[in-house]
């Protein structure tokens, strides 16, 4: 049997990794952005004396310092795609890059907050002309980026799409099929929330700075620090639930899920016994399934039913006959 040749029934688990993505290039532009708006913004909030630049100049520091997570991200998943160690590919890669930005804002809304009360309680003069023309200069930086970075996360790839199906009498069933895959990137979503909190600071910033140069308000200022604060964090929650979901493995909604079980069970006669589909990359997804029934059908007949608008790029299919034990 060691003659065999399984060329038709084995395929690579790379689905497309291999290949640069789109935000890559993008980022590493906004990254020599980012660094450069950082430095100037801090030392002006230092020398001027205002605390929503101050906050803006060091959220834009956690910006700098993720966008460089997301670069490394996308560096390490093209370099390893093809690394077996990977179960799935490296495309979670993708996915971990946005967690791990999704922290840095959290932790930099913190900072944002802890600095602000300071400041209300111990006011500072503040340059108000030199501040407010810094952070008009920071949101046109931060509109630019976001428009580099083009919406965050809604780029395309290319990619060699499989789908491999086993059944239990161990007869094998292999498709190959090329698609354009619109993949939500987390990693680029990560970077992409950096910059609109970025260019939300700044218009805190900005409104503070008017309101409390020409009505007196100096509180106005430390406040709108821990507005922006709030709204990021708020950002930051989304994006971990939305990054923690892929990385935990998490079932893709059950609604989707009734309707594949409803469709093989509909137009195969068939039941299914257990069924899970959840997300291994960018809008790319794995699927395994059991199936009963009286008699049976090949795999690839249950394989065509699973996809139900996913770009499902693996499938594991189990098949039992009714008098079959499970």
């Amino acid at each position: 049997m060691k003659d065999l040749d399984l060329g038709p029934w084995t395929h690579d688990h790379v689905f497309g990794q291999d290949q640069r993505r789109s935000g890559e290039a993008r980022t590493i532009r906004v990254i020599v952005l980012a660094a450069l708006m950082m430095v100037l913004e801090i030392g002006a909030g230092i020398v001027f004396g205002s605390m929503a630049l101050l906050a803006d100049g060091l959220h834009m520091a956690s910006h700098t310092a993720a966008l460089g997570i997301s670069v490394f991200a996308y560096v390490y998943a093209r370099k390893h795609a093809r690394d077996e160690r990977f179960s799935f590919g490296t495309g979670k890669v993708n996915s971990l890059g946005g967690f791990t930005g999704a922290i840095l804002l959290a932790v930099f809304a913190l900072l944002m907050v802890f600095e602000s009360v300071h400041r209300l309680f111990a006011p500072v003069a503040i340059a108000y002309d030199q501040a407010i023309a810094v952070a008009v200069i920071g949101l046109a930086v931060n509109a630019v980026s976001a428009l580099m970075l083009g919406g965050g996360g809604d780029g395309e790839a290319h990619s060699h799409g499989h789908s491999h199906t086993h059944s239990h009498s161990h007869s094998h069933s292999d498709s190959h099929d090329h698609d354009h895959v619109g993949g939500k990137d987390l990693n680029l979503r990560a970077a992409y929330l950096h910059v609109i909190a970025d260019a939300l600071t700044s218009v805190l910033a900005i409104f503070a700075l008017l309101v409390a140069k020409y009505l007196g308000l100096v509180w106005m200022d430390p406040v709108m620090g821990v507005v922006g604060a709030v709204l990021v964090s708020r950002w930051s929650i989304g994006l971990l639930k939305s990054t923690s979901e892929v990385l935990l493995d998490h079932q893709v909604p059950e609604a989707k899920l009734d309707h594949i079980r409803e469709t093989i069970e509909r137009e195969t006669e068939s039941r299914v016994a257990d069924l899970h589909v959840w997300q291994i990359g960018p809008d790319h997804f794995a699927a395994e399934l059991k199936v009963v029934a009286r008699n049976p059908a090949p795999p690839d007949r249950y394989k065509h039913y699973v996809s139900a608008g996913l770009k499902v790029v693996h499938v594991s299919c189990e098949v039992h006959g009714m008098d079959t034990e499970s």
